[in-house]
């Protein structure tokens, strides 16, 4: 009896070290359960995505070392993600769940080439362009990152402030922002968004009557009405919109080269 009873503090021990352990573990966020449920029609928890780009996301430049340390976590907001019915959301709340979506994939897909990579490019192939790979789960369907930009974003909801809500992981691109988008913010967002690019002096040049902007406005110029200026003029702000004002009447656009380099540190 007396080694039977000896056992069993043994046992008790164990087992109290175990509990500790686990209560220790969970505690400090080592330990990541399921994914959170999300109940047909709420609006949807960017939560984890938030943390991660506060982390490492910095004025458009992406800390891809970092967030290769934490991809598990991004891997759980991507499965969060897939188990979402867009559909069931109002279309605020659906815009902003597929720029997300885009995003984040588009994180995912230079994190698997991570750090072999120095171009978006890079992770595509000789057959099939990056944007051409079925990767993003979503509602039981593997999309492309062009499935969501072209036939959902673009041809669902036709506001061209979504040209700088998605980001192609390239300096070229309008940065990526620094917080998950949301329906209920969703126009201040995208106002934010497009103004901050607009007003970017990095990101246009004004050399007489010449403006020179983002080749973004060429290749989807019907997404501008054919009309970059009238878009600038929108959205311009002090001196810029002064300058603008004056030459308008003879003002002239020319596109300036895009930089594919990769978005990181």
């Amino acid at each position: 009896m007396a080694i039977a009873a000896g056992q069993e503090r043994n046992l008790m021990k164990l087992l109290s070290r175990f509990l500790m352990l686990t209560i220790c573990i969970t505690g400090s966020g080592w330990f990541h359960g399921p994914p959170p449920l999300h109940a047909v029609g709420a609006a949807v928890d960017h939560h984890m995505f938030a943390d991660l780009l506060q982390k490492f996301v910095d004025d458009g430049v992406v800390d891809y070392r970092g967030f290769k340390k934490e991809e598990a976590r991004l891997d759980r907001y991507l499965e969060y993600l897939a188990g979402i019915q867009p559909d069931t959301l109002n279309d605020k709340e659906r815009f902003a769940f597929f720029a997300n979506a885009y995003n984040a994939w588009t994180l995912k897909l230079i994190l698997e080439h991570y750090p072999g990579i120095r171009s978006i490019k890079d992770a595509g192939s000789l057959w099939r362009s990056p944007w051409k790979q079925k990767i993003a789960r979503i509602d039981g369907r593997l999309l492309t990152l062009d499935e969501i930009e072209h036939d959902i974003l673009r041809a669902q909801f036709g506001d061209p402030r979504v040209h700088f809500a998605v980001n192609c992981a390239s300096k070229g691109c309008p940065p990526l922002w620094r917080e998950p988008f949301s329906g209920q913010t969703l126009d201040r967002q995208l106002d934010q968004a497009t103004r901050a690019f607009i007003n970017d002096p990095a990101r246009y040049r004004l050399d007489g009557n010449t403006l020179y902007v983002s080749r973004i406005f060429k290749w989807f110029a019907e997404d501008f009405n054919d009309d970059p200026i009238e878009f600038f003029q929108q959205y311009a702000e002090n001196g810029l919109r002064k300058e603008l004002e004056r030459r308008a009447k003879d003002l002239r656009v020319k596109y300036l080269d895009y930089d594919w380099s990769l978005n990181g540190v």
